[in-house]
């Protein structure tokens, strides 16, 4: 489903990434695990479209995305990947609803309500449709975050470091969320965290600690 060969990237002449080979196939989960400055976030980046690596070809769901103009990208990212980040980014002037159908919006997706109602009822948010981003709790921003990620149905779904700020309980809850939407889009998952207290519940890792 992704596929990353020859993938490097530095800051200031110094190198925070470097994968040889990684290849994904739809569908499946991943943890991509390393300590800080390994380079996930940097790789998510890469992965999302977000950052183009100095080497190296990424591919995703059959499209290099070094081939792609800025306008054809961020069209493509909108169709195909959903990503979580540290930083929610929730537009603080729209409600919920709104929120996930700007994601539909930018994408070049019809608008579709129901489908927006759809993902928030499976998250337990049906009733925060009309709410305000600051009139949430965090728990339910981040549920937010995930819905918008995957209201367009994505085929690969990325997130950073998403229990890091977490108790044991509602770490494990947000574990759950992201397997459960990935799974209802046969999306293929990868967490990019340094979470000890996840390390056994997601089969498939990729440590940049071990590669360094």
């Amino acid at each position: 489903m992704f596929e990353l060969q020859g993938v490097s990237h530095a800051y200031d002449e110094a190198e925070v990434l470097h994968v040889d080979a990684w290849q994904a196939a739809q569908g499946e989960h991943w943890l991509l695990l390393g300590p800080s400055g390994s380079g996930k976030t940097t790789l998510l980046h890469a992965l999302a479209g977000i950052l183009r690596p100095a080497a190296g070809t990424v591919t995703v769901a059959g499209q290099d995305l070094g081939a792609l103009g800025a306008q054809l990208l961020d069209r493509f990212r909108g169709q195909h990947i959903g990503i979580v980040l540290q930083r929610l980014h929730l537009i603080p002037s729209l409600d919920v609803a709104h929120n996930l159908m700007l994601a539909q919006y930018l994408a070049g997706l019809p608008q579709d309500r129901q489908r927006v109602d759809e993902v928030l009822a499976g998250l337990d948010l049906a009733d925060k449709g009309s709410a305000k981003p600051h009139e949430l709790s965090f728990g339910q921003a981040q549920r937010v975050a995930i819905a918008r990620a995957v209201v367009n149905r994505p085929q690969l779904l990325l997130a950073d470091e998403p229990t890091s700020n977490l108790d044991d309980a509602r770490c494990l809850q947000a574990l759950e969320l992201l397997q459960a939407q990935a799974t209802a889009c046969n999306a293929t998952l990868l967490i990019a965290t340094h979470d000890q207290r996840i390390k056994s519940r997601v089969a498939q890792h990729y440590d940049l600690g071990a590669r360094a």
